[in-house]
């Protein structure tokens, strides 16, 4: 009893398994995306000097927070010195501690604002080549799902058309058999046959190689491929995507162009004046070495009675600095120009390839319907000569070649719609980023 009740609860857990593993074979376009964003190296790179930028960020508080250090030195004065707590001149040896505290803050400093503008400008433009990576790996994607979907979709109609070749050369071995036809039609029937099956090894392997290549550029090897299977998304409608162009190329030459302003502002910035503050508490200790009968304060009480402070403003204007200024102002201003184009060349660039496959799109909804023609009249004239060759009026070639016709019926129409439904998708990645 209980062996009975380990093999039913094993053959459970088996059912239970592959239905599991079935459920996993198909792989829509949006998870193989979504599965190929978590795994691309490239893009963890991008996220992580996002990460670093947002980190490298000083504000425009951070910058004109003060500068604070501790300084202390000791020192030893041979021969004729000053002595620190008459300020004469005497001839003895005498060790010396000086110990100081500066602080000092820009108040007003044109530069370090620029930079913090800049700093700012700069982590939206490292998201921004994020997406643009992002954006081009998707089109990779895309092409790369389609090429496989189209072959997978045409193994289908190559396979479904081999029943009626394993049904002919059955009925032929027949009536060869019972000597109804001559035995040329059956090697006629098996050259055919033959052919179909190369023909469909040939596409299987393609399949394969394109559905590695497919895993192979989402950077996953866990998975089967002989049981991966690739959904279309077909739909009657084709999506409107809106006409305003949001393309990350477009973005991130947009950010490149404000960064060079902040980096001109940031130039034009030297030539201004800087206000600044600044603070400092100074003390020091002194000791005779070879007077060993002197009289000397003890350290904490020498480093409390030289205490000196010393508070004021400084006022830094830049006068003459040998053109160099002018000459970095000159070329950031070039910088910029060269910026400003390049958001017009990235549009244009954008513009180009949406207007272009807007036209591809348009070409193959023209197209539909004359290949649908093509494919009813490809059917009715299957079924005819299918007729004529079962009952001997026509031979295993001229079938052979309306068959053909039809395979490339089916294959037409089947890979059009599909050729819709990719050059939509592919808009959408250009245009909006987006499926």
């Amino acid at each position: 009893m209980n062996c009975l009740v380990k093999i039913i609860l094993t053959l459970f857990l088996i059912i239970l398994s592959n239905f599991a593993n079935g459920q996993e074979t198909s792989w829509p376009l949006q998870k193989c995306i979504d599965k190929a964003l978590e795994n691309n190296i490239e893009i963890k790179i991008r996220q992580l000097e996002v990460k670093r930028v947002e980190k490298s960020r000083n504000s425009v508080w951070n910058q004109l927070l003060p500068n604070v250090s501790f300084n202390g030195n000791q020192s030893y004065n041979f021969g004729s010195t000053i002595d620190p707590s008459t300020n004469g001149r005497v001839s003895s040896n005498i060790q010396y501690d000086n110990f100081f505290i500066n602080a000092n803050m820009n108040l007003i400093d044109f530069n370090a604002i620029a930079n913090a503008q800049k700093n700012k400008i700069d982590i939206e433009k490292a998201k921004a080549d994020k997406e643009v990576i992002e954006n081009e790996y998707k089109l990779q994607l895309l092409d790369s799902y389609y090429q496989a979907l189209f072959t997978q979709e045409l193994l289908k109609i190559q396979r479904e058309q081999f029943k009626n070749a394993v049904f002919n050369l059955d009925r032929i071995s027949k009536e060869v058999e019972i000597g109804s036809k001559p035995k040329s039609d059956l090697y006629d029937v098996q050259l055919s046959f033959a052919q179909e099956e190369k023909r469909i090894l040939e596409t299987e392997q393609l399949y394969t190689i394109q559905k590695m290549q497919l895993f192979q550029l989402m950077n996953i090897a866990d998975v089967s491929i002989s049981e991966v299977v690739l959904v279309s998304n077909s739909s009657d409608e084709i999506t409107t995507v809106s006409t305003e162009i949001s393309n990350p190329k477009i973005k991130s030459a947009e950010l490149n162009y404000k960064i060079s302003l902040k980096e001109l502002s940031s130039q034009r910035a030297n030539n201004l004046p800087i206000l600044s503050t600044f603070y400092s508490i100074s003390s020091f200790y002194y000791k005779p070495l070879n007077q060993s009968n002197a009289n000397v304060a003890s350290f904490s009480n020498q480093i409390g009675d030289n205490k000196n402070q010393q508070v004021g403003i400084q006022l830094s204007v830049p006068i003459f600095n040998g053109f160099r200024n002018n000459k970095k102002n000159v070329a950031a201003k070039i910088e910029t120009e060269k910026n400003k184009l390049i958001i017009s060349q990235e549009q244009q660039k954008i513009e180009n390839q949406i207007a272009l496959e807007k036209q591809n799109q348009q070409n193959y909804l023209q197209l539909q319907n004359k290949f649908e023609e093509t494919l009813t009249y490809a059917k009715a004239s299957f079924s005819t000569t299918q007729s004529k060759f079962l009952s001997g009026k026509i031979e295993s070639i001229s079938l052979s070649s309306v068959k053909n016709q039809l395979l490339s019926s089916e294959y037409d129409v089947l890979k059009n719609t599909l050729q819709i439904e990719y050059t939509n998708f592919k808009i959408n990645l250009i245009q909006n980023n987006r499926l």
